[in-house]
């Protein structure tokens, strides 16, 4: 090891984000490599993200997990694999601190600790083991010394874990290209822009249910690809087009044509859900709603003022093109869904507290004074309070961190949870 005995603890911390794709992958043609059956294209999301330390000494007995704070097991082989492939790119590594040198190859025999927390709900349809995977991957190749043997070698190491975890690892725009060996090694993520690209793009997330969903994606993907036509019809001849088009889209930040996508390959994805035999149902009457909301003001406009996207879960990812129109999105969802009326405002609506303030939203009472929105004059309009969890207003993010020792979810001394 370079230091003898057994009372050390070498440990890292990282940071990395979710993601919500606005192309959707669905359905996998390798299930244990996780290749999927098309590309995808996804945003980095600013204050949803995974927090993760792992940690190394001599002294551990077994490789642990705790998630959350409840100890979970490790033993799953998208743990294992995650492990093992970090592992077998180490290099030597000198902890600055301590002068501590632990070899390349001892890092094989030593046991592993992970602690992770996610600031938003798990398994609820918002990427947290996106999130939770790349933290993972990142964290353990910065302890291991790992290198890349190719550009984006990383990334398709966290795809193991979780598929679109292979985005979370880069801000922005990404990319998740499927590849086409049989290895997986091209299956990769590559980022299309940075997130300072289109800095003026506002996501607002309406948290319907942080409920755990009642099928989980790996299961309904492999539902999907054995009984639904129209997912293979999708992949084939609709996705390879329209990643092309959303490209355009981003790089020339084209709202409208971003809109346009981003709702048409959100619809497509459900409908694929409900093309599967027994059909799955992720989306419910406040989701429909939500999309109501939307489609509606964009008709009154007569261009696209907002976005909407939802993956494996009730929960909606809307966008806005700028602070001003996310103003009104902002206005439109609080005059539609309000909050309980003992709410704690600061407690519904978490993130990026400018879009508050643009909005003009302090207290409760101020939500019950918003005006009827144009396009919902003349309507009896269904007004019931807490339908909605909570908001949360975010950006465009930044990929995966290294953060410094004050972050340790784990005792720096035993390498347990403080």
């Amino acid at each position: 090891m370079g230091i003898g005995g057994n009372d050390w603890v070498l440990m890292k911390t990282a940071r990395a984000p979710s993601n919500i794709a606005v192309i959707k992958y669905w359905g996998k043609r390798d299930e244990k490599l996780i290749l999927p059956i098309n590309s995808s294209i996804s945003v980095t999301l600013d204050y949803l993200f995974a927090t993760t330390t792992v940690a190394v000494s001599p002294s551990f007995t077994s490789n642990r997990l705790w998630l959350n704070g409840k100890e979970v097991s490790m033993e799953s082989e998208r743990y294992k694999n995650c492990l093992q492939q970090i592992r077998s790119r180490a290099t030597d590594v000198v902890d600055e601190k301590t002068g501590l040198v632990v070899k390349k190859e001892a890092w094989k025999d030593l046991y592993v600790h992970v602690s992770s927390r996610n600031n938003f709900p798990t398994a609820a349809g918002l990427a947290s083991s996106a999130a939770g995977f790349a933290c993972l991957v990142y964290a353990l190749a910065h302890l291991m010394g790992a290198k890349e043997t190719y550009e984006g070698e990383f990334s398709a190491i966290a795809r193991l874990g979780s598929g679109s975890a292979c985005r979370s690892l880069y801000g922005g725009f990404v990319k998740w290209n499927m590849g086409k060996e049989d290895s997986g090694s091209d299956s990769i993520a590559t980022q299309i822009v940075e997130k300072d690209h289109w800095k003026d793009l506002v996501i607002i997330i309406a948290v319907v249910s942080s409920r755990q969903k009642e099928t989980s994606s790996t299961a309904g993907m492999q539902t999907s690809v054995k009984t639904s036509p129209l997912l293979h019809h999708r992949a084939k001849a609709i996705v390879p087009k329209r990643i092309e088009q959303m490209e355009e889209a981003i790089l020339n930040r084209d709202f409208p044509a971003f809109s346009k996508l981003t709702c048409a390959d959100s619809n497509q994805f459900h409908a694929t859900c409900l093309d599967t035999s027994p059909p799955i149902f992720y989306m419910n009457d406040t989701s429909r709603r939500l999309i109501g909301l939307v489609e509606k003001w964009n008709a009154q406009e007569g261009t696209p003022q907002a976005a909407y996207t939802f993956d494996a879960g009730p929960n909606a990812v809307l966008f806005a093109p700028n602070n001003e129109v996310a103003k009104s999105l902002l206005q439109r969802i609080l005059y539609l869904f309000p909050p309980a009326a003992d709410a704690d405002i600061s407690k519904y609506v978490i993130g990026d507290q400018s879009i508050m303030e643009l909005a003009g939203i302090k207290t409760t009472q101020d939500i019950e004074s918003l005006p009827t929105p144009i396009e919902w004059s003349g309507f009896d309009v269904p007004r019931t309070k807490g339908e909605l969890g909570y908001l949360i207003c975010s950006r465009p993010g930044q990929g995966a961190v290294v953060l410094d020792e004050s972050a340790h979810l784990l005792d720096g001394a035993t390498g347990f949870p403080a």
